[in-house]
């Protein structure tokens, strides 16, 4: 999670986390990555439950770092701003958040509430310390060049079509690259080559007239997604117990929290695929990258799994909850037996037949 400093980043992890992590209205309360580990929301898991009624139901998690606020320069080390850029290096994405709700108790670093301009501020500290560490790369390779000319072709190729994009302003579009293309560019270590969405934290009074046409405009402008939140609203109602919580959450027209739209988004933004298992009286779900084969996702649960794989029964837990139990799926035929190479699908479950 970044943004700008007093853009409402821990307040939004506490509601993520309840860790209730310092927040207070001034720049730079935190400092060093405040780390929450998050059960991902599941309705087919909570579905599986039900059916089953198993005496341990183990979600999956995904990890949110909430880490200081960028100010401008912060490439140049204003705000210990190298310092927070390499914290955000060790992350998979990122989650941007960008200030919609006013500024009366809580001061903004700049003057007034400008989205466009909190954003670009924020994104361009990013893509300049991008763009010095490839220009830095890049004057390696062709001192090695001099040497030889065979040495580091194909990285430098990437490298100025990397630049290309980082001088216009823009993220790289990791899309238009192939398999062995994206895992050069991922020893890069750069900031700009991670999926990006907006978390845009609004006040309570602007729930009733979404979307912003400001924060639209910069999803339009870079094609990327948007969860809206009321941050401080999120926060006290994830502090409250569940009755109440409920309570609360009618009073305010709430179906769900804010906060799980943000969880799975994320979760999105990873391109993450889940799937289960039922063993013994547990069902777990469990977190792989998508278009994963279905011997490596065995290697998830147990490296002996993937090491003796032979075959998998594989199930869509939808096609479970609606049958009601495995032998009812298995008469309709909604049971089969896949290969190693079974590419696993979001919602699979799996019971792994290993020696």
């Amino acid at each position: 999670m970044i943004g700008l400093p007093n853009s409402g980043k821990s307040t939004i992890f506490n509601a993520l986390t309840t860790l209730s992590v310092p927040c207070h209205p001034y720049p730079f309360c935190t400092i060093e990555p405040n780390i929450g580990v998050i059960p991902v929301p599941d309705e087919r898991l909570a579905g599986l439950a039900q059916v089953l009624k198993p005496e341990k139901v183990t979600p999956t998690t995904i990890e949110f770092v909430d880490i200081a606020g960028l100010i401008k320069d912060a490439h140049k080390g204003e705000g210990l701003g190298n310092k927070f850029l390499s914290h955000i290096r060790n992350v998979d994405a990122i989650a941007h958040v960008i200030r919609c709700f006013g500024t009366e108790n809580i001061p903004h670093v700049y003057s007034g509430i400008d989205p466009k301009r909190d954003a670009e501020i924020v994104e361009t500290e990013i893509l300049i310390s991008d763009l010095e560490i490839v220009e830095d790369r890049l004057r390696k390779i062709e001192r090695l060049a001099k040497v030889s000319k065979e040495k580091g072709e194909a990285e430098h190729g990437l490298l100025l079509k990397i630049r290309e994009a980082l001088e216009r302003g823009a993220f790289v579009d990791m899309e238009q690259y192939d398999e062995n293309e994206k895992q050069l560019i991922r020893s890069f270590n750069l900031i700009a080559t991670k999926p990006l969405f907006y978390i845009a934290n609004i006040d309570e009074e602007a729930r009733n007239n979404l979307p912003l046409p400001m924060i639209e405009e910069l999803v339009k402008k870079n094609r990327r997604r948007a969860v809206y939140i009321c941050g401080k609203l999120e926060e006290d109602l994830s502090a409250l117990p569940d009755q109440e919580k409920v309570s609360y959450m009618e009073l305010y027209n709430m179906e769900k929290m804010s906060i799980e739209n943000v969880i799975r988004v994320g979760y999105e933004a990873l391109d993450l695929v889940t799937f289960y298992t039922v063993v013994g009286k547990e069902i777990r779900a469990w977190t792989i990258p998508a278009n994963t084969a279905c011997v490596k996702a065995a290697g998830k649960i147990h490296t002996d799994m993937e090491k003796g794989f032979i075959k998998a029964d594989v199930m869509n837990a939808d096609d479970f909850i609606r049958c009601g139990s495995e032998h009812a799926a298995k008469e309709k035929g909604l049971l089969r037996l896949e290969g190693r190479d079974y590419i696993v699908k979001d919602g699979d479950i799996l019971h792994i037949r290993f020696s």
